[in-house]
């Protein structure tokens, strides 16, 4: 492996033999560049190229592969781009690969302004431009495919470019990566360039393992200096916010090492304020004296004493980012809804960060971008106040926004017409938009269930794109001060680089298919067991096997020290055991029958009845709009219930775990819609009327001829279960018999006792988890085949050779990439789909392809009402669903994810041609998530088109694209 040092580090502190090997290596370095292709490509880019850049480039042209590990805008993709210069210059191909289509378009429109038009083309699925040249751009599930259906645009690859390599980590994507690492063709040099990863040796091992020689080179260093600062209100109410550096004034900020110490001006206002909760606490000052770093961004002069943190507000952090010559910036905030919310306040604020001449180029470029979007979308799509953000150089940039929306950004913030992007996290991902500055609005983000901290490779992800190379001297992350924000833990923080890198690979039924058909079932289980994932499991077996055997030898020495004279202490122990199992166990009987309480309460609600829930997360008063008796499960209903804050809420048993009490009713109209604000409003009122005669009831608290809640009347009785049960007396006076009970060091053996057992617990798991790891990959592939034999995708002898083979149904499930592939397949096979027409298939494949970003209120709309044709479909590819998760789950496979049904309506209108503020209208669906969602549809569509196995169902499928893809739809790249 490469590593290569700071600049700075002198000669002095390198061995004799590391002076040596640093000599040799420049040497090899100035003979490929003085006598190969290197020199010629260098001539090309026209700048002198880093070490680590060098070392790539020359081992690519030794004919090996390579690995580069560096930070972002270290220069990783001229590694790439040298691999393309080889393949035009020696004849063949070069495949340049990407996780995500904006990265793809970006690097096409990179390589076509170098090589051409004529050399360069693209491939991401729904686009295709010039598929046949010697360079193509493609997303790296494009190439897996290409891979699997053996094409013929193989021939005369040589050079692969993967990148964003790290991508594979992804739970869902992700092993396509591996995929494609495994099944690309031997004489093809692979070139992986990955963010910086604390396991790069270890990716780089497993690469030489499956494509030979690899070249790991790892650079730490980056291109542009990073400093770190905190940004915290002004001591005056309306001043400016104050940028307050991290570390210590002798700290170096490009290598501040492990724990490093804390700007001691910024650590004293965190403890002044966290003593001042009151207008007569104490107010720390600054000290005089230079004891924090006073350069760029530094301290601003003139700070007084510091009573309340406040978190200052997100305008006044622009504005004070543009008083130090900070900007460009990339404000960082986890939400969308924020970063909206951003903009406008910007612009209540009325921030400008742009002048005249700077405002008309900002609005020539968004006229040419936008020219083609219809004239009566531009109101929904919100186009006019993004133009007026946009003028004054301020942008959101998220998934919600329209692509076009999006790419406007992206190039207005690229040459340095827009100041200011407020963005979510998938920002940070490949896109090239480099800043001077990067702001962190927070350290936690919502993962989709909870608030997580950000890691340190998320957070080295994110700064990243701080400091523009060849631009800026240096750069700057700043985290803006908030409630909680601890410096000594941002510091650990920003100075730790663990970004280890994980594999995500699991077999698919897809590859299964596509594998056994290529090289039959045990050929297969051995290229899967050269996955990554195995890789990763068979290494970390080695440390557990280690650590069973010292366990081993620790319960040898445990069993002698709780050996007793008066007999088998193992024994005695046993007993004890039993007795504190038995007594879990009665317990849990009990736990038992208070949630069977519970459930009860929940069955016996009714339409109106307003409950009361006494506990857990959604204490307090609700009312009943369905009783959710058709949605059992085994919690019992989920009945559909409006709270106080007029919020329709579907209540299950965690939001109420003692059971719920019906303490009155309310008369719900027929006519009620949960989607109207007015309607909801009035029924809240309705319940809070109702509420205030029952609170004046003397009576018994209960509604008249009613009882709700979790019954009681059997748990006194429970309680005594343990008392009275007969096992568990018999296990106590056999404990109190056994001679071992009468030992005056009976404390000392049970003590080592527990102990020995305690550690055979903890060894019998190690050795489970060794016999898991060990070929897990090839065992979840089994179980994948047996389901897929199930069903008849597999067969034996479909071959002709008595192996297990494919079956026509499997061919064409081979030719199907989605993430729900059986599902789509079986859903095909049974020809529930055929009799749909173009936009009723559109909606139906969006129940297979979508996933809302929060939980439906009420049942959604699905046109043509609950017992016409689509509906039906619908509820037969919902039986379909529960019958394939109940295979997945008797054979110890993931299940396939819910259908989701919140896209059906929107869909269904686009492709029946309504324009889009009725699509969207009543929804709340983004327009950029409609257009990403309707992209997913149209991938799906093409797959059927291709790969269903009727006629009439893929001429339905071309019809089905035809309708979708118009409007902003056809008119958005991405």
């Amino acid at each position: 492996m490469t590593a290569h040092p700071r600049p700075d580090a002198g000669q002095d502190v390198l061995s004799p033999a590391e002076r040596y090997a640093a000599s040799r290596a420049r040497s090899a370095r100035d003979r490929a560049d003085a006598e190969g292709e290197l020199r010629r490509f260098r001539e090309v880019v026209g700048f002198e190229l880093d070490p680590f850049q060098v070392d790539a480039c020359v081992a690519l042209e030794e004919g090996r592969g390579v690995l580069v590990a560096a930070p972002t805008g270290a220069g990783k993709t001229v590694v790439g781009e040298f691999a393309v210069h080889l393949a035009l210059v020696g004849g063949g191909k070069a495949f340049y690969t990407t996780p995500i289509k904006a990265l793809s378009n970006q690097k096409y429109s990179d390589l076509v302004a170098r090589h051409g038009t004529a050399n360069v083309g693209l491939l991401t699925g729904d686009t295709s431009i010039n598929a046949g040249a010697p360079v193509v751009v493609m997303t790296t599930e494009v190439l897996r495919n290409m891979l699997y259906a053996g094409s013929s645009a193989l021939d005369g690859l040589a050079y692969v470019v993967m990148d964003e390599v790290h991508y594979l980590a992804d739970r869902f994507r992700g092993p396509v990566w591996e995929e494609v690492i495994i099944h690309l063709p031997d004489h093809v040099q692979l070139v992986s360039l990955s963010a910086t990863v604390s396991n790069a040796e270890e990716f780089g091992d497993w690469l030489a393992t499956v494509r030979g020689d690899t070249a790991v080179v790892v650079s730490e260093r980056r291109p542009v200096p990073l400093w770190q600062h905190v940004v915290v209100s002004a001591p005056e109410p309306r001043g400016v916010p104050r940028l307050m550096d991290l570390y210590a004034g002798h700290v170096d900020p490009t290598d501040p090492g492990t724990n490093p110490p804390i700007n001691p001006d910024l650590q004293a206002m965190f403890r002044t304020s966290a003593r001042a909760e009151s207008p007569h606490g104490r107010h720390g000052h600054r000290g005089r004296g230079d004891r924090g770093y006073r350069g760029r961004g530094g301290n601003r002069p003139g700070g007084g004493p510091v009573a309340h943190r406040r978190t200052p507000p997100r305008f006044a952090v622009v504005d004070s980012l543009d008083a130090d010559a900070l900007l460009p910036a990339i404000y960082f905030i986890f939400s969308r809804a924020g970063c909206d919310g951003a903009v406008q306040q910007c612009l209540r604020a009325g921030l400008r960060l742009t002048n005249g001449e700077e405002e008309a180029q900002i609005r020539r470029v968004v006229e040419e971008r936008t020219a083609t979007i219809p004239t009566e979308d531009l109101d929904v799509l919100g186009y006019h106040e993004w133009v007026q953000a946009l003028s004054r150089g301020v942008a959101a940039h998220h998934a919600g926004m329209l692509p076009v929306f999006k790419e406007t950004v992206e190039e207005l913030f690229s040459r340095g017409l827009v100041k200011i992007v407020f963005a979510t996290e998938t920002l940070a991902l490949g896109i090239n938009m480099p800043a001077r500055s990067v702001v962190l609005e927070k350290l936690v983000k919502w993962d989709g269930t909870a608030h997580q901290p950000v890691t340190p490779g998320e957070y080295t992800q994110l700064t990243g794109r701080a400091g523009r190379r060849g631009i800026d001297v240096e750069g700057h992350a700043v985290v803006v001060d908030h409630t909680g924000l601890d410096p000594v833990a941002l510091a650990g923080l920003a100075s730790k680089r663990l970004y280890p890198l994980r594999s995500s690979f699991r077999p698919t039924y897809n590859m299964a298919v596509n594998l056994v058909g290529q090289v039959g079932r045990e050929r297969a289980r051995d290229v899967l067991e050269t996955s990554f994932a195995q890789f990763q499991a068979d290494r970390g077996v080695v440390g557990l096997a280690k650590q069973a055997q010292a366990h081993a030898e620790a319960m040898e020495g445990y069993a002698t020290a709780m050996a007793c004279d008066r007999g088998d202490f193992a024994e005695y122990m046993g007993l004890r055991v039993a007795i504190k199992d038995r007594e879990k166990e009665l317990s849990q009987v009990a736990s038992g029958a208070r949630r069977a309480d519970a459930v009860e309460s929940f069955e016996r609600l009714r339409r109106g009845d307003v409950v009361e829930v006494p506990s857990g997360r959604r204490r307090g008063y609700v009312v009943v709009l369905d009783a959710g008796k058709d949605e059992r499960s085994f919690d019992g209903p989920r009945p559909t219930v409006l709270t106080q804050e007029r919020q329709v809420k579907k209540l299950t048993l965690a939001d109420a775990p003692d059971g719920v009490q019906v303490v009155t009713t309310v008369r719900i109209p027929k006519s009620f819609n949960p989607r109207r604000p007015d309607q909801r409003r009035d029924l809240a009122s309705s319940m809070r009327n109702a509420l205030g005669a029952f609170s004046d009831d003397a009576g018994t608290g209960l509604h008249p001829g009613r009882r709700g809640g979790a019954s009681s009347g059997g748990r006194a009785g429970r309680r005594g279960d343990a008392a009275s049960d007969g096992e568990l007396q018999r296990l106590r006076a056999a404990l109190r018999a056994h001679p071992c009970h009468g030992c005056p060091d009976r404390d000392d053996h049970a003590r080592w006792a527990e102990r020995w057992e305690r550690l055979r617990r903890e060894h019998e798991q190690l050795v489970h988890r060794v016999e898991g790891r060990t070929g897990s990959i090839a065992r979840t592939f089994d179980r994948t085949c047996d389901v897929l034999a199930r069903l008849g995708y597999l067969a034996t002898g479909a071959d002709g050779d008595g192996a297990l083979g494919v079956t026509e149904d499997g061919r064409w499930l081979g030719r199907l990439y989605a993430e729900d592939d059986l599902l789509l397949a079986e859903c095909l096979r049974r020809g529930i789909w055929d009799e749909l027409d173009a936009p009723g298939l559109a909606a139906a494949v969006s129940t297979v392809v979508y996933s809302g970003r929060r939980e439906e209120a009420a049942e959604p709309y699905v046109p043509g009402g609950p017992h016409g044709r689509l509906a039906q479909v619908l509820d037969a590819t919902t039986r379909i669903w529960s019958e394939v998760t109940d295979l997945e789950a008797a054979h110890r496979l993931e299940a396939t994810g819910p259908l989701d049904l919140g896209l059906v309506a929107p869909v269904h209108r686009w492709a029946s041609g309504k324009n889009l503020d009725t699509v969207l209208r009543g929804t709340d669906v983004a327009a950029g998530d409609f257009v990403r969602w309707c992209k997913q549809v149209l991938d799906v569509l093409d797959q059927l088109a291709k790969a269903a196995p009727r006629p009439a169902l893929r001429a339905t499928a071309r019809k089905a694209q035809t309708a979708v893809l118009r409007g902003v739809v056809a008119y958005s790249s991405v």
